[in-house]
């Protein structure tokens, strides 16, 4: 029988992008329940102002939780595989616990101490306490824990939640905050308890589902300062670049080549498929990497930018791997293009996407960029692909000052 590691403090959580967080619950500050809860209002983005979206999220992530958690049990000492999953997931599930007091009119400076208290002594708490915390609320288990233990908690926190959603199905919340509050009290211990099984704090996970929301979300937009430099100009991509690309015949196909200062860079493309899709034009996408990324090995090869100065900046982060993990990101958001119309009419990109191109891009140095900066280099790069794929010729200048990327046919 497997046993759960006993709660540990997480040291390094994930690698955290460049994200100003409110000043109430910066990092290093202990996070404050009514702080956290406020945050997270702001936040909100789910249409209206009942309770249905976000009791229905808070159901739907127990269920993501309650998946990550089974994988950290069944694969015993591989558990560390899980850890991010599962503070990912348990960040999500408060985000959603909170949003549902909030639109409750709970505090949950009043459900934690509800916590504590019997039928008796229910009301004996104290409304707009600023002083509670995530620590206040969990204590570090003296031992490891039984996978029956472990597989009750969790099974508890299902069941607690699908308790909320069918009296909340039933209406029993219309005129009555108590018994919404009493719901909202057993799973507050149900996720202190399955957070203590799986050996993450509620800190880390709140702090950490911040990070991810204003990662996608920021309280200004402001680009994060250039990756590593070697001091070096001649290794420095240029503020500003004019690329001409042209479709050409030769040979009986069709090829696309990019010229700047009259010297064709790269190699001739064509889609490299047996049914044409233009992706003959993606390298549209490295020019949008570089503009909002500051990012790209591909576009450091092509222009014989390459920081060899610095051996370990040329092998590590310049290298052949990391222009492979490159070209994998930009096919890999092209096929999801092709399902979604090339993202005309398209205001904003999945999370799903997001999080796939962050795992693939981790351990390198455009890891520390946010969400917001992979997704205007999205939707960027494909309204300069769709305007190529329909000209087929036309100067891309590339403004890297400024973050801009502009195309005027030719």
């Amino acid at each position: 029988m497997h046993s759960m590691s006993p709660l540990t403090q997480l040291s390094f959580l994930s690698n955290r992008p460049f994200v100003t967080l409110p000043a109430e619950i910066s990092d290093g500050k202990v996070i404050g329940l009514n702080a956290y809860q406020r945050v997270a209002r702001q936040t909100d983005r789910l249409a209206g102002e009942g309770l249905e979206l976000p009791i229905l999220g808070l159901f739907g992530e127990v269920g993501s939780l309650l998946s990550a958690l089974k994988k950290r049990n069944r694969d015993g000492s591989s558990l560390d595989r899980y850890r991010s999953a599962v503070v990912e997931e348990l960040g999500d599930t408060l985000w959603y616990f909170a949003n549902v007091a909030s639109r409750g009119g709970l505090e949950l400076v009043v459900l934690a101490q509800r916590m504590f208290r019997d039928l008796e002594d229910w009301d004996e708490v104290e409304y707009g306490h600023e002083f509670g915390s995530f620590a206040d609320i969990q204590a570090i288990q003296d031992g490891p824990i039984s996978e029956t233990e472990f597989n009750k908690r969790a099974t508890d926190l299902a069941g607690c939640v699908g308790d909320l959603l069918n009296d909340f199905r039933r209406d029993a919340f219309h005129r009555n905050r108590d018994k919404l509050s009493a719901h909202l009290v057993e799973i507050f211990r149900a996720i202190i308890s399955a957070a203590d099984a799986s050996g993450i704090s509620l800190e880390d996970a709140a702090l950490e589902n911040l990070y991810k929301t204003y990662s996608r979300w920021p309280i200004d937009f402001t680009y994060p300062p250039k990756f590593n430099s070697t001091g070096k100009s001649y290794e420095e991509f240029p503020e500003k670049m004019e690329i001409f690309i042209s479709e050409e015949d030769h040979a009986e196909k069709s090829y696309v080549i990019m010229r700047c200062n009259e010297l064709i860079i790269g190699d001739r493309l064509t889609d490299n498929k047996q049914e044409f899709d233009d992706y003959r034009f993606h390298d549209v996408f490295h020019f949008a990497f570089a503009v909002h990324l500051g990012w790209s090995p591909v576009l450091r090869a092509l222009l014989h930018l390459k920081r060899k100065s610095d051996s370990n900046l040329d092998e590590n982060q310049d290298g052949a791997r990391a222009i492979i993990i490159e070209e994998g990101v930009a096919t890999f958001i092209f096929a999801r293009g092709l399902e979604l119309n090339l993202f005309s009419n398209v205001s904003q990109v999945e999370y799903d996407l997001l999080k796939a191109i962050k795992d693939l891009i981790s351990g390198y140095e455009v890891e520390r960029c946010a969400l917001w900066q992979w997704e205007r280099a999205i939707l960027d790069g494909f309204r300069v692909f769709r305007s190529l794929k329909e000209h087929r010729k036309g100067i891309l200048s590339v403004d890297l000052k400024n973050h801009s990327l502009t195309f005027s046919p030719a």
